[in-house]
């Protein structure tokens, strides 16, 4: 029967009984007549009082075994009893009523049955038998709830191709008791699966199956349908092995993505999980199903589409192959916000989501932000003459051009597209204790995305209230950190002429707090044009041969000052964009992961 409309009960569990008492002479039955007898029984169940309801039956011990495993496997909020009638005959009766059940999760099952009484010496008891619970339950039978998932949508990208799609994953579970020679089992296995997971190894799943409980299995790994048709001449007849089979959303390359996808997969499952069915069934002596006592069909979710790019991520992770340290590339379109690509080479992925929440000195691509705040204060122009010292010092504090280069007294833009660390302490050192940080706000580093399905990191830029934490700043050392996120997110703000509000999935718009007021349209401007020099005639010349490619190139020390990270921060057209490859010693190998990214993405 069709349920009845869900609801929530917060209070203790109810049961509603419409009573139609039969007349016998000029008044009702008496107190311990079959109606009363059957009105307990029933408000004890809806109570959640088993004991009392058993007690109003002929068998207790059967009543409340069942009523107890009943009320387990499905954890109602409350149960209704209503339309109750009785008939009488003699020393028998027969009461019909409908019950309601709200379970969790909103659900609700609704149906009707009927209870025989009989009068005894003790007066009048429920006759004990399942059909009580449920017309359809047989002798030794018990009742379960079962999830019935709907099927996982396909993610899409930004062209409709799909970046995941529905696949058979297989599950190497092994049963430590059946397996015999544990040793041998856990060798075998070991050896088969090590290619597809260098951490399975013979060893490793012989610990796994030692520290099992007992009476558990121990989930070995998941394969792919096609890797486990591989090994399964081998392994297949190992005993105490099993295999269990499931759909997942996997990309069709396991390498692609690694710290994106699984945020959109999670997603999807979550929004089909919240269409799922769910069923309630019968289960005989052995636990399995014996008949399909009500169900709710799951809701087929539709498609997902996310704003990634399968061409942008292939040719930023392309890009960042070749490298040996730990690299990141974030890419998102400035006009929308749409993350385009998000990639990490495997060094990376071993140390978690850098792309989106590392935390990393800027170096030179933060003289950006210096550049706005300083030209956004009216300090400088991009004409104006500055001083490029090969070295300035701040109280006590030495500031250095890279190798110490001296270019005297040069316009801003060229100090700029040299990349003078000297030029932009002096200008941040000149400058207040919350420009900076100011600055960097309005180009979205320091401000808050939530994003639906990720968890970024712009960056930290403090004020500065002394000289030399200021001048150090100026030039992206000191006490400022960002993330390739953040970075990318800056450059797609000079370009559009204001920070855009990231995406992942198409209808699902982020959210910012904390963000500045967008720079003075001169400004950025000037921005722009620096930017560009920087790549025709400044430090990322390596870049000149692709058409109007602006940004700002960066070598950030860290730890003993022994090592630095390479940076390129920028954007061509509607592409912004951020590559960070660590400890690379200067700024060069990154600006040769942005050519390669780039020339990837002409070559589509």
């Amino acid at each position: 029967m069709a349920p009845g409309r869900a609801h929530r009960k917060a209070a203790a569990l109810t049961v509603t009984l419409l009573t139609v008492l039969p007349l016998a002479g000029c008044g009702l039955f008496s107190s311990d007549g079959p109606e009363d007898t059957l009105a307990a029984f029933l408000t004890a169940v809806g109570t959640g009082d088993v004991a009392g309801a058993a007690a109003r039956t002929d068998s207790p011990d059967a009543a409340k075994t069942l009523l107890t495993q009943v009320r387990t496997a499905l954890k109602p909020e409350s149960i209704d009893a209503t339309d109750e009638s009785v008939k009488k005959s003699g020393d028998t009766a027969t009461g019909g009523y409908r019950l309601t059940w709200h379970l969790p999760k909103g659900r609700t099952w609704t149906y009707t049955s009927d209870a025989q009484l009989r009068s005894t010496e003790d007066g009048w008891q429920v006759h004990w038998q399942p059909t009580v619970v449920h017309p359809q339950l047989a002798p030794q039978q018990s009742i379960a709830i079962e999830a019935d998932p709907a099927e996982p949508a396909p993610v899409l990208d930004r062209d409709g191709f799909p970046l995941l799609r529905p696949q058979t994953v297989i599950g190497v579970v092994v049963d430590p008791a059946k397996t015999g020679n544990t040793g041998a089992v856990a060798s075998k296995l070991g050896s088969a699966l090590h290619r597809f997971e260098p951490t399975v190894t013979g060893r490793s799943v012989l610990d796994g199956i030692k520290a099992t409980k007992p009476g558990s299995a121990y989930p070995v790994l998941s394969l792919r349908d096609t890797d486990y048709e591989q090994v399964k001449p081998t392994i297949y007849d190992l005993p105490g092995v099993r295999f269990t089979s499931q759909e997942r959303l996997l990309p069709d390359n396991r390498d692609t993505g690694r710290q994106i996808l699984p945020v959109l997969r999670t997603m999807v499952e979550q929004q089909a999980a919240g269409g799922a069915g769910w069923r309630i069934v019968s289960l005989d002596v052995t636990g399995s199903e014996a008949s399909e006592l009500y169900a709710v069909a799951p809701k087929a979710p539709p498609a997902v589409t996310s704003t990634l790019s399968t061409h942008l991520q292939t040719a930023a992770e392309q890009a960042l192959a070749p490298v040996k340290t730990a690299a990141a590339l974030v890419a998102l379109q400035p006009s929308t916000g749409q993350l385009l690509a998000v990639a990490q080479n495997e060094p990376a992925d071993e140390q978690g989501p850098l792309a989106l929440t590392g935390r990393f000195p800027p170096g030179s691509t933060f003289k950006i932000v210096t550049a706005t705040a300083a030209l956004g204060a009216g300090r400088v122009k991009v004409d104006s003459p500055v001083a490029c010292p090969g070295t300035t010092t701040f109280e006590g504090r030495l500031v250095p051009n890279e190798g110490r280069f001296d270019l005297g007294t040069v316009p801003l833009a060229k100090a700029f597209a040299q990349s003078c660390n000297t030029t932009f302490a002096q200008l941040s050192a000149g400058l207040s204790p919350t420009a900076l940080t100011d600055a960097a706000r309005s180009l979205g580093i320091g401000a808050d995305f939530v994003i639906p399905g990720l968890t970024t990191v712009t960056g930290s830029v403090p004020p500065a209230g002394s000289v030399v934490q200021r001048a150090e700043n100026g030039f992206g050392q000191g006490t400022v950190v960002t993330s390739p996120f953040g970075m990318a997110l800056a450059a797609a703000a000079v370009q559009s002429g204001k920070v855009p509000t990231p995406s992942l999935v198409r209808g699902q718009p982020g959210k910012v707090t904390g963000l500045g007021p967008a720079p003075r349209p001169e400004v950025l401007d000037a921005v722009r044009s620096m930017m560009r020099d920087v790549v025709t005639t400044g430090t990322a010349t390596g870049l000149r041969d692709l058409p109007d490619v602006r940004g700002k190139t960066g070598t950030a020390q860290f730890g003993d000052g022994t090592h630095s990270h390479g940076w390129f921060v920028g954007y061509q057209g509607d592409l912004a964009f951020a590559v960070l490859l660590t400890d690379a010693g200067s700024s060069k190998p990154a600006v040769e992961a942005a050519h390669r990214f780039l020339a990837g993405v002409a070559a589509k």
